[in-house]
């Protein structure tokens, strides 16, 4: 009964508000316009956001010669990748300190979720039809949204390619081929067809297979004395992605269906004192299924209204074998999880320059396991977000309040975590002084709490029920500045500070094997972000340079008594930046990129012994377009750290050095 309440109750939060559009009867469009705008215009970044966005696009992101998106956002200034290693290796995003888990990761406007972890592996997504890819601290600029947007500290939309097919054709083909370093073969394909006039179908497929073997120097103290293969970093990979677009009266809608399966070989940390000694054979197995849906429609002149569902089902099999693999335990387990998801969001415009919305969220999570006693947990969301947007002139406000309710269900009496009801509000303005000159002042405050996984409260020996959420609190001040026609350059500067409590930290009990989750951690961040782009066109060639830099200070304030009170939290280095220099002319295109990490610890105690030294790479790519009657070839050549510089991103965890790849496009 319990959960059949549960249902109606999210049933009534989606499809109450429907009844709006008989109040839309009068009024102008402008606003609104402007919302969809923010929306969709991906490529410039910077004149038309009243919060911190940054953003690759087009023929930027697809100059870059990188492979997936967790290697493109890399170039985002305020954001640390933690790469496992290799192609193989885990690759999780953090923005601005605040950890992985309060980053919202979404596909094509809708969320990617992990109940049982938290975690999105941004190595998953490969950018052979992505369209664009932006990074938004705080939350989009637009208030037609779902409410689960309003959730997270910051966000990375990915925004798969449209079909965009000339008159006089039915179908654009682009079949690709790469090959490379490491026994790396990619092949790919992306069809698209016009099915009629307001319908457009699109079928995108591809398969990576890598040995994920390379050479690495080791150093068993200081400095590099030896060479040992990376081994166990096989990665054999599919996906397929079929996707719907049309057109409908006054609204628009998409639906997507996506499968991705892989097995894989976690290749492990490297032991200083001993190199080689072990084989580290974990294996991992995954299997991931979703189909989302998505429409917009606006209904009179003053009503907007956006629906989103989505079903997904996912598969992990994980297994750790002594037998091979003297340094592990055994572990062999295999979890499924479900999840259901509908929003509703609703835009009134009240005013010409007035706008209200309302948006509500209903997801369910299951997660089972062959875990011994496991709880098999249940989790019940409604989030219901209210918000406002006043444009006046040269100066806007956005003002909102998210409340998220969660109860869980476990099969256990008594080992559930009870329920939570949590209202975080976030206030967003920007000025512009100057009616003839493109500087906007901005600033915002947000709160948010993150719910613990699944896995925090409920895996087997280590979960902890009575875990509170994770608080953040964001502090943010800038600037957008942007001049110059045809020649365009675009600047933003942002401070920022963060505070983070309740941290959820693991410690361990009785032994090494048996760790707990605890309440323990509060983290101070401040920060300044820089990023600036331009475009300009010289002796026929269009050239696109864009910088980022970003410094911070995170400091780890858990524990006043501790000797290491007040020091930078591990991995977070003061300062980083990357540079990209892009061009193009009729048939030619290169890009030239760096990425520099500053010094940094590895662990919270900042001694000597946990001291990370900088690292820095340098990345090219030169491509080539033969055109023909009714088809175009492209061939790329692209070089990774060019210079071979022996690195880590995690400690104990080596990255590949110098690396070529050739790829080859035949477009139809």
């Amino acid at each position: 009964m319990r959960t059949l309440y549960m249902t109606r109750r999210a049933l009534a939060l989606l499809l109450v508000p429907a009844a709006l559009p008989a109040l839309a009867r009068e009024g102008q469009r402008g606003d609104t316009i402007r919302e969809l705008e923010a929306v969709t215009v991906h490529g410039k970044p910077v004149k038309r956001e009243i919060v911190p966005v940054q953003a690759l696009g087009g023929k930027a992101l697809e100059r870059l010669g990188v492979y997936s998106v967790a290697d493109a956002v890399r170039y985002f200034s305020g954001i640390q990748v933690k790469d496992y290693g290799g192609i193989g290796g885990l690759k999780t995003v953090n923005v601005r300190a605040m950890g992985s888990h309060h980053v919202g990761v979404f596909y094509d406007g809708v969320e990617l979720g992990n109940a049982q972890n938290g975690v999105v592996d941004l190595g998953r997504f490969s950018l052979d039809n992505m369209e664009a890819i932006a990074l938004y601290n705080g939350q989009k600029s637009t208030i037609l949204q779902p409410a689960k947007d309003y959730a997270s500290a910051s966000a990375v939309y990915m925004t798969t390619r449209r079909p965009v097919i000339q008159a006089g054709k039915r179908r654009n083909v682009n079949a690709g081929l790469k090959g490379g370093s490491f026994e790396t073969i990619n092949p790919s394909l992306l069809w698209e067809r016009r099915v009629n006039e307001r319908v457009t179908a699109s079928f995108s497929a591809e398969y990576l297979y890598t040995s994920g073997k390379y050479r690495f120097s080791y150093a068993r103290k200081n400095g590099y004395d030896t060479t040992e293969t990376r081994r166990n970093g096989d990665v054999s990979m599919a996906r397929v992605e079929l996707a719907l677009f049309g057109r409908a009266g006054a609204g628009e809608w998409m639906a997507k269906a996506y499968y991705y399966n892989s097995a894989r070989g976690y290749p492990g940390a490297s032991v200083r004192e001993e190199p080689g000694k072990f084989k580290h054979q974990d294996r991992q197995w995954d299997d991931n299924f979703f189909a989302q849906a998505t429409w917009r429609a606006r209904v009179g002149e003053r009503y907007s209204l956006l629906v989103n569902g989505k079903y997904a089902r996912d598969y992990l099999h994980y297994l750790s074998d002594p037998r091979v693999d003297v340094s592990t335990m055994y572990v062999n387990n295999r979890y499924r999880q479900r999840e259901a998801y509908g929003s509703a969001a609703h835009l009134l415009g009240i005013r010409p320059w007035w706008h209200a919305a309302l948006s509500n969220d209903f997801q369910f999570n299951t997660l089972d396991a062959d875990l011994v006693h496991f709880v098999y947990p249940r989790r019940y969301s409604l989030f219901t977000a209210v918000a406002t947007a006043v444009e006046r002139d040269r100066f806007k406000l956005q003002a909102s309040v998210l409340h998220t309710f969660v109860r869980e269900k476990t099969r256990v009496t008594g080992a559930n975590a009870g329920q939570k009801s949590i209202f975080t509000p976030s206030l967003v303005v920007a000025w512009q002084p100057f009616k003839a000159r493109d500087l906007h002042l901005r600033g915002f405050y947000k709160r948010v709490f993150r719910m613990p996984t699944l896995n925090d409260l409920y895996y087997t020996f280590i979960g902890n029920k009575d875990l509170e959420p994770e608080y953040t609190t964001q502090y943010d001040v800038g600037l957008a500045y942007a001049t110059g026609h045809p020649a365009r350059l675009e600047v933003q500067v942002d401070a920022y500070y963060n505070q983070v409590e309740n941290k959820i930290i693991a410690m361990p009990t009785s032994n090494q094997f048996r760790w707990t989750m605890l309440n323990l951690g509060q983290v101070e961040i401040r920060g300044v972000d820089v990023a600036v782009q331009g475009s300009f066109r010289a002796g026929g060639m269009e050239l696109s340079p864009r910088l980022s830099y970003t410094y911070q200070q995170a400091r780890d304030l858990t524990e006043p008594g501790s000797p290491w009170y007040g020091g930078q939290i591990p991995y977070i280095p003061w300062h980083a930046g990357s540079v990209i220099l892009g061009g193009s002319s009729a048939t030619w295109s290169w890009n030239y990129s760096f990425i520099y990490t500053g010094e940094r610890y590895e662990a919270v105690a900042n001694i000597p012994e946990n001291h990370a030294r900088p690292w820095y790479t340098h990345d090219l790519s030169l491509s080539k377009t033969f055109r023909r009657e009714k088809h175009a070839t492209r061939v790329t050549a692209e070089i990774n750290n060019i210079f071979n510089q022996q690195y880590e991103v995690v400690q104990c965890y080596p990255m590949p050095g110098t690396n070529f790849k050739i790829k080859i496009n035949i477009l139809l």
